[in-house]
This record gives structure tokens, sequence and C-alpha cells, in this order.
């Protein structure tokens, strides 16, 4: 399956190393009261917009310090096949290209703790977080927490995520051709998937619990519209059935409780996203949503503090627009850095 864009304060989960594998030159300073470290960048999260940040940071000589997490990094981890991020036209596994984003960032001096940030304080700089019970601090803070994707929350459905049950219909819509797929929701974002599923299923089946969308008039219109659309009202998931992958779905009617399954070569869950802002959300504003608002390109309310990916960015939600917003986050921290006279860059020395 392709990329399900990232999400979840994604974290480097995968094993390349021990964190502090980098040359002496390029590691955190240490502390003398018990702190983890001070680092003139320290980045929030682990997923593409994250680690890409590390790695400009890194090749800038700023010795950042990644804060990733305790869960894995974003949901291409649960993605099987990447076919559309750039540079790979075999495709690549979702995990494998998450281990490369780490190992490309270690190896320019990023040093990477695979722990959850449970609180900072932006009331002054140097900043501070702290993450595991740890405190680290920071002249510059880059935010990458990225937006996890709502799921309906029943076992089946968990088994069988990147095999045939997907969030993201514009990543994965290709692999279905000639598939009879399912969509679940009522908003925009269900109306939106189902119609662009036409383009490669030959029935988009539209699953909804209530007996009318929530989504504009404009794309309900087209939705009901749509030859292509078969809509079930007053329905909802009880189950999705196989083994290896999906193979059909157990229904349930809503106001009468019957049940009964159907068959279907994929399943897509569309109702809705929630942006990872929890521990900024007293610091940092966000708008009705509750995704951070941008000044600029990457800035904030808070001079030198940054934003990058999924955290702010609901309209794309895709690994490679992640990465940009990590690449222009760095480059942005290291301007503000310089102008504040607040870099001490340290030579990257690049092992091997």
């Amino acid at each position: 399956m392709s990329e399900l864009k990232l999400a979840m304060p994604a974290i480097s989960m995968i094993d390349s190393g021990p964190a502090d594998a980098a040359p002496m030159s390029q590691r955190p300073t240490e502390v003398t009261d018990g702190a983890g470290g001070h680092s003139q960048v320290v980045i929030v999260g682990s997923g593409p917009a994250g680690l890409t940040a590390a790695i400009y940071a890194a090749r800038a000589g700023l010795a950042p310090i990644v804060l990733g997490g305790s869960a894995p990094g974003g949901q291409l981890m649960i993605t099987s096949e990447v076919e559309n991020f750039p540079g790979f036209p075999e495709g690549i596994q979702g995990p494998e290209l998450m281990a490369r984003f780490r190992d490309q960032a270690t190896r320019f001096g990023t040093t990477i703790v695979d722990a959850d940030v449970q609180q900072v304080d932006l009331t002054e700089r140097p900043f501070q977080l702290w993450a595991g019970g740890v405190r680290y601090t920071a002249d510059a803070l880059i935010v990458a927490t990225g937006a996890s994707a709502l799921w309906l929350g029943i076992e089946s459905e968990t088994r069988l995520r990147g095999r045939g049950v997907s969030a993201c219909a514009t990543c994965d819509g290709f692999f279905f051709k000639g598939k009879r797929v399912a969509v679940v929701g009522g908003g925009d974002t269900a109306l939106e998937e189902a119609t662009f599923l036409t383009r490669f299923a030959p029935e988009v089946v539209l699953i909804h619990r209530r007996d009318q969308f929530r989504g504009s008039r404009i794309m309900q219109q087209r939705a009901i519209d749509h030859p292509g659309i078969d809509i079930r009202w007053n329905t909802e998931v009880a189950e999705v059935l196989g083994d290896e992958s999906i193979e059909g779905l157990r229904l349930r009617d809503t106001q009468t409780g019957r049940e009964w399954t159907e068959a279907f070569g994929g399943l897509f869950i569309a109702i809705g996203y929630r942006p990872n802002t929890e521990v900024f959300r007293d610091w940092l504003p966000t708008d009705a949503a509750g995704y951070l608002e941008v000044e600029g390109e990457t800035g904030s309310v808070i001079e030198g503090v940054f934003i990058a990916g999924d955290v702010h960015d609901h309209h794309y939600r895709q690994a490679v627009t992640a990465a940009a917003d990590g690449c222009k986050a760095a480059m942005d921290a290291e301007r503000w850095l310089e102008t504040h006279a607040l870099t001490h860059a340290a030579p990257v020395a690049v092992p091997g």
C-alpha cells in the first residue's frame, strides 16, 4: 500500500544504533543538573517533517536533538509499499523509508531520544522541554508532531491496517484498481475520498452511520449524483473480515441492529484527523480544527519556535510535503539563530 500520511507524534522507533552514536563534536552539550542536555535546535517529532528538519540542522552543524517519542514514527510505519515518495521508482516499504530517514539524520550528528514530551516551558529562552522525565533546553524549537488519523476502534480494523484498510485514498487508491471498496464517514473528507476512488474502483460504497452527511452541500451533491457511488445511510462497520488482507465487511443497521456481510477489497476510514498538539496548546494558538497556526512560512507567535508538517497542514497530508516543511523550518531556524548570534556550529564529521 502507498503512503498513509505521517501523523502521530511520530517517534523514531527503528533501532539503528545508540542515540548518542554521533561524533563527540556534534553531541549536545551535557548539563550538570541532571538534565538531558542543551542544543541550539530541539525538534519534537520524528516523522518526515521532524527527521528532515534534523538532517538539515545537523548538516548546518547545529547538533540537533530529536525528541521523537515512544510510538512508531508515523503512519508510514503501518504502511506497506510507498510508491509516491520521490527517489524510489520501484517503491519502498514504509518502515524502511523511515529507517533511512533516521539513519541519514544520525549520520550527520543528530541525537534521537525515543521519549514522549510531557511538558514544555516556552516562557523564555532557552526553551525547556521534559521528555521521559528528563529536561532538555533549546535556543530554537521545531514542532513537528504531526496529526493522527481517527479510526473506528475495532480490533479487526487495527489488525488489517496496511493490508486493505487505509486512511488515505489519495495515497493508496491506485492499489485498488478493479476492486469494490468502502469509505466510512460523512464529512467533506469522506465525500472527497469516495469521489476520488471512483477513478480506480468499479463501485465505491459510502457508509455513514446517520441519515444525512455533514459535508458541504456541493460535495454532498457530487457524491449523491455520482453513478459509481452507492450510499448506505444509517450503517456502520461492525467488523472487518479477512485473515491476511481484507475480504469483506460485517455491516450493521444503526436503527434496527440488523447485521449482514458484503465482499470488499478495500476499506478507507475518513472520519477525520486529530493534530498532536496537546503539549503545546497552552503556548501556541490553534485554528478551529485544533491545528497549530503558522506565521509566515514556518514561524509561530513565539520567536524562535517553528512549525512543520501535518501538525499545521491539514490540506495535503503527504510525506513529501511534510519533508519539505521540515527543510524550511530547519533553514528558518538556522537563519534565526544566526541573526540572534546564537549559532556555534560544530564541524560536521561524516562517518565513512
